[in-house]
């Protein structure tokens, strides 16, 4: 996997664009689908706030169960007072990845050990990716910040490179065309279908 660049990538603001677009979905909406296929908007909610207190802990190298868990066994629970802790652990998420120790050294994330520069770099494509996700379940417009996008593509493409691209984390790649944006570049290669829709 690529070493982070020089100067390190500044979560936070992608964590924002997340934070706001967390911000326009309606107690109806929580049940809409999304297109992470086994996740409603309500599990995705769940899924970005268990990543953001677990990647905190892998930027401060905090072990134990936050960073030990598979993200296939953690349950998805939306807490009750979801719209004032989500924005605070995204906040918290960015500010510890600008410390640059968390992007040295070792550590680990769902249960998996890997160097700090790959942990951050994942952060960031979950930021990305998972932002997407939610913006096309609520139809709404969507730019990601460059810096999260540019870290998430880099890792992304050395992953799809991998002769033992890991199972499970990503679907198979989607096919974009050669002049597509850098976005839809990385989500397919997420093996998410940019052109993908809501359900009618």
């Amino acid at each position: 996997m690529a070493a982070p660049t020089d100067p390190l990538p500044d979560l936070g603001p992608q964590a924002r664009i997340v934070a706001q677009l967390a911000d326009h979905v309606s107690d109806d909406q929580l049940t809409a689908s999304t297109p992470c296929p086994d996740y409603t908007v309500g599990d995705l909610l769940a899924h970005l706030h268990s990543l953001s207190v677990a990647f905190r802990s892998a930027a401060l190298k905090d072990f134990g169960p936050r960073t030990d868990t598979a993200p296939t066994t953690a349950r998805l629970v939306l807490a009750p007072d979801w719209r004032t802790e989500l924005p605070k652990a995204l906040d918290a998420l960015a500010d510890a990845w600008r410390d640059p120790s968390a992007w040295t050294g070792d550590t680990r994330a769902g249960g998996v050990a890997l160097p700090g520069a790959v942990a951050g770099a994942v952060a960031a494509d979950e930021l990305v990716l998972h932002a997407w996700d939610l913006a096309r379940a609520l139809d709404l417009p969507y730019t990601p910040d460059p810096e999260a996008l540019s870290s998430a593509h880099t890792f992304l493409q050395a992953a799809a490179e991998l002769p033992d691209r890991p199972a499970g984390l990503f679907g198979p790649i989607v096919p974009v065309p050669a002049d597509a944006s850098p976005l839809d570049r990385a989500l397919g290669l997420s093996g998410r279908d940019p052109g993908w829709a809501a359900p009618a």
